[in-house]
């Protein structure tokens, strides 16, 4: 043990739950999510956890900072959004605190805030993450698999859409309520995914990587006017030259005639078109019908993170 070390475990720890993070603390946390990230090679909060960090107050959503002295040292989110499933959370603690109990100490206050109702992300589901899951009396509940495959040898055959199908471009203002209409749809098994608001659309559309040229759309003809069926929503992450299939779905009803794989293949040769040399997404491991139409795209799997949850 270091001489900063021991001056560190020195210092008084102190935890704070706040419903909305000040400016000053939004920059805290996000300088923290970075250095972890540079040493993790990944992210510990999600897109949505780091949206939410700014704009103020948003109902369900709680911060808690864990803090050595003045310095910030661990942050979690917790979401109690979902009227059926336990609280989701996502945590972090700096690479230069670790190993001396504060993961546990935001683990176990995340306990006590969700009163023993939890559901959290091990993003990665490296070893220590699965330590303190055990640590902390929860079992592996999903399992969330990434993705990727080359776009430099990209060879798909052209897409075919069924019949009276028709693909275009988001427009935004235009196509927000429908969209979200069709999301709710797709993803009514989804948690996440399924439950964006207006807000959430809002928060990604003002995001530097949205592009609507990158944001298809299927449409068919409905008794007044043309319907929207289906979409694919792509991203590209420009510092990784990465792209990526963010959001795909198809409404109840409309599955099962090869849009999925049309709207897939659409949004692939967009990524490609780009100059982009790798795609990747985000499948759950018991979505076997997606997984499997992922694979047969040229899809193997990169890295996996796991959620963790309290006995129910």
């Amino acid at each position: 043990m270091t001489s900063d070390d021991t001056a560190r475990q020195a210092l008084p720890r102190s935890l704070e739950t706040v419903p909305e993070l000040s400016p000053e603390q939004t920059e805290a946390v996000l300088a923290l999510l970075a250095e972890a990230a540079r040493v993790d090679g990944q992210q510990a909060v999600s897109e949505q956890g780091r949206l939410q960090l700014r704009g103020g107050e948003r109902d369900g959503v709680s911060h808690l900072l864990l803090s050595v002295g003045d310095t910030l040292i661990g942050y979690a989110q917790l979401e109690d959004t979902d009227p059926v499933e336990a609280p989701a959370a996502e945590l972090v603690v700096h690479p230069s605190y670790r190993g001396h109990g504060h993961g546990r100490a935001l683990g176990s206050a995340l306990l006590a805030v969700s009163g023993k109702r939890l559901r959290v992300w091990a993003h990665g589901g490296h070893s220590a993450a699965r330590h303190l899951a055990q640590v902390l009396g929860l079992s592996l509940f999903r399992e969330l698999r990434q993705l990727r495959r080359p776009l430099t040898d990209l060879d798909l055959p052209e897409p075919g859409l069924p019949d009276g199908v028709t693909v275009r471009t988001f427009v935004p203002g235009q196509d927000d309520a429908a969209w979200l209409t069709v999301n709710a749809a797709a993803f009514a098994h989804h948690p996440e995914q399924g439950s964006l608001t207006q807000r959430d659309l809002d928060d990604r559309k003002a995001e530097p990587w949205f592009d609507p040229q990158g944001f298809f759309l299927a449409e068919r003809k409905g008794e007044h006017g043309p319907e929207l069926i289906g979409f694919h929503w792509t991203k590209v992450h420009a510092e990784e030259e990465l792209g990526e299939v963010y959001v795909l779905g198809v409404r109840p009803g409309a599955q099962g005639g090869g849009l999925g794989r049309a709207l897939t293949t659409i949004g692939l040769r967009h990524l490609a078109a780009q100059g982009l040399p790798t795609a990747m997404l985000y499948v759950d491991v018991d979505n076997k019908a997606a997984l499997a139409v992922y694979e047969r795209l040229g899809f193997t799997t990169y890295e996996t993170d796991l959620m963790y949850r309290t006995e129910t």
